[in-house]
């Protein structure tokens, strides 16, 4: 794996349930701002990882799956409203 992927893998695991951030935020985070976009193929290609606490710019659901991801953030005490983390 590279020091990125390490980085963000660590970002993202550190997630507590109802934890939400953005992909861009993740990126800062794991020291390389900017690099948003390869946050989500590091979230494609690592399992195990709590890929619904991250979310698009502006708190928008980004997944494949947005249904899938908004129950899961709901089952955590995370509100949703038309397909945005609310509040």
């Amino acid at each position: 794996m590279t020091a990125f992927a390490d980085a963000v893998i660590a970002v993202i695991s550190a997630l507590e349930p109802g934890d939400v951030v953005t992909y861009g935020e993740v990126a800062a985070e794991a020291g390389y701002p900017g690099a948003a976009r390869a946050v989500g193929g590091i979230l494609r290609t690592s399992e195990g990882l709590p890929w619904w606490r991250v979310v698009g710019a502006g708190g928008r659901l980004r997944t494949p799956d947005p249904v899938r991801q908004a129950r899961l953030l709901a089952d955590e005490g995370v509100l949703i409203v038309n397909g945005r983390v609310a509040g």
